[in-house]
């Protein structure tokens, strides 16, 4: 059955329902339902690199209704969430889960061909990675800043153009009412163009990063209630999708205490090896790096631990090659970093894209998508995982090696 659940979680859908599975033991039905709202509604929003400014506006109404919790901002304009009270475990280091507000998206340059001033025409820069078959005749939406929606059709890619890719569009219906600066995506039609759950799939415009927005907000927003919670926050960063802005700015600032640990989330590019519904990912490195072992391990070592416990849980360790993560930001500035993942379908809104550029079909867009049991799932993971970072009943690699030499050391003497 498919429901369209852009305002709210769908009618009858009940996260969770299966046996408790996801976290039911440690959250309510309501809550759970509230998670999937924010899901819907912040995969709905338009946004790219330099201009989060609606999802920005969505965190802070967020925030401002949660009077033990504090919001500000870093000079890029990275937001950081902490609780207001102090935390009161001496020794017991910050953690902060991350997640980026931008999505690969269009922001208009200028309206209008310098020589004709009424040509109804409209150039974007294209801010993220896209392969360029997907911009020959592509549909897209443009908002102006009253969010009012205008069509258009590229007609032209300047590909090479620096710092960014330059689409020439023909708008639908000629307008004065958009300016430069405003915010244009892939027009989609049918399941997805709003945030559809259909057998438990959610199709929507951007799950990278908002889907992880919401994961970081559902799981402060649990954490923060719990006494002994307060060395949790969230930082949410700018601009990812053009190189990390957002981050390494953090890092320069020192937005973050430097011995901070940070808890990356993502969605990454699912493959065979990393399968949709096959549960949320503990992800030991990108494309460019590994993340510190550390911190990955141990995480690791708490969800292995967790499973055996909870058979009905299901989680993943995987590179994840498919892209690039902050999380090699953070560990590259000096940062105790890791990163968990969501995979993810259509990933940049390609459909197909190894078949696209190998010419064996042509190339459109589509709306990305997530298992909402992977979303769920996520935030078990988190909620698990930081519960129990400190704990010293959980196995250290290094205590474990010790004791394998313990026992089993006389084999070389």
């Amino acid at each position: 059955m498919i429901h369209r659940c852009d305002g709210g979680a769908p009618p009858g859908y009940s996260p969770g329902a299966k046996g408790g599975r996801y976290y039911a033991i440690m959250t309510t039905t309501a809550q759970r339902k509230k998670h999937l709202q924010w899901l819907c509604e912040l995969t709905a929003i338009p946004t790219a690199a330099g201009k989060e400014d609606r999802v920005i506006a969505w965190v802070r109404a967020w925030a401002k209704k949660r009077t033990n919790l504090k919001l500000s901002a870093d000079k890029a304009g990275n937001l950081i969430i902490r609780p207001r009270v102090k935390s009161k475990n001496r020794g017991v280091h910050p953690v902060y889960i991350t997640a980026h507000l931008d999505h690969p998206a269009f922001v208009v340059h200028c309206i209008n061909s310098p020589r004709n001033k009424n040509s109804g025409t409209v150039e974007l820069e294209f801010r993220g990675g896209v392969q360029n078959p997907y911009f020959d005749k592509a549909k897209i939406i443009i908002f102006d800043q009253d969010d009012k929606p205008h069509r258009a059709t590229i007609f032209r890619l300047d590909s090479k153009a620096k710092p960014f890719k330059i689409a020439h569009a023909r708008l639908n219906k000629k307008t004065e009412a958009i300016r430069p600066g405003d915010v244009g995506r892939w027009a989609f039609s049918g399941k997805g163009a709003t945030p559809t759950i259909d057998k438990g799939i959610l199709h929507t415009p951007a799950c990278d990063d908002l889907a992880a927005v919401a994961v970081a907000l559902a799981t402060l927003d649990v954490l923060h209630r719990r006494k002994s919670m307060e060395h949790v926050g969230v930082l949410l960063t700018r601009a990812e999708e053009v190189g990390f802005i957002g981050a390494i700015a953090a890092c320069k600032d020192r937005s973050m205490p430097r011995s901070s640990r940070l808890i990356c989330l993502e969605n990454s590019r699912s493959y065979p090896e990393s399968p949709i519904g096959a549960g949320p990912i503990v992800r030991v490195g990108d494309r460019i790096s590994v993340f510190d072992p550390r911190l990955t391990n141990r995480i690791s070592l708490i969800m292995g631990e967790y499973a055996k416990r909870n058979p009905r849980y299901k989680w993943q360790r995987k590179l994840m090659p498919g892209g690039a993560c902050e999380a090699t930001t953070f560990s590259t500035y000096g940062y105790e970093s890791t990163c968990l993942c969501l995979p993810l379908g259509n990933y940049h809104n390609m459909r197909d894209v190894d078949s696209v550029l190998a010419g064996k079909r042509p190339a459109k867009v589509g709306p990305e998508y997530i298992s909402v049991d992977d979303y769920h799932g996520l935030i078990e993971m988190l909620i698990i995982s930081i519960t129990q970072l400190d704990d010293g009943n959980v196995p250290d690699i290094e205590k474990m090696m010790e004791k394998l030499m313990d026992e089993v050391g006389f084999v070389v003497k």
